[in-house]
């Protein structure tokens, strides 16, 4: 939980500004940092946290980008893609979170479910990296208001998530 705690606390820091899509890479390349510890430890209680770090981390960045990002986006640049197929893509991440959540990471299921959603994750960030990202820095958005609504709403979330 120390992520949620940094990453909080990050987002109430308002003279370090960040644009919409910094925000969302540091969303990235922590999540992607913790799937990362996840595969390097063999303590169960340990790896328990691990995901339950990584489950609220991608719900909380999944509802930012769903309430604020993909909206803008889609409005900008008038996209009938991208973000519908993005908003796919979160459907079946959610869905392996809800299977993964609160269960004991004891045996094959759970192993492989964390490994695919890793694998969804690491998807659909190079998506998002690769198309999306450059198509929005070269629009008429305005990145750093963006990312300010979303900084302000990730800080929201992840203070109700206790």
């Amino acid at each position: 939980m120390t992520t949620n705690t940094r990453n909080t606390a990050a987002s109430k820091t308002p003279a370090v500004a960040k644009d919409a899509i910094a925000l969302l890479r540091a969303d990235h390349g922590t999540v992607s940092g913790l799937f990362a510890e996840y595969e390097k430890t063999d303590s169960s209680k340990k790896k328990k946290a691990l995901v339950a770090e990584i489950c609220a981390e991608l719900s909380v960045h999944a509802q930012i980008e769903e309430e604020i990002f993909y909206p803008a986006v889609k409005a900008a640049l008038k996209d009938k893609l991208l973000v519908p197929e993005a908003v796919v893509e979160h459907a079946s991440l959610m869905d392996l979170i809800a299977q993964i959540e609160g269960i004991d990471p004891d045996g094959e299921s759970y192993e492989a479910k964390v490994k695919v959603l890793s694998e969804y994750v690491k998807h659909h960030v190079k998506e998002e990296q690769d198309e999306m990202f450059p198509k929005a820095k070269a629009s008429s958005l305005d990145l750093v208001e963006l990312g300010d609504r979303m900084a302000a709403r990730k800080a929201d979330l992840l203070a109700a998530r206790g």
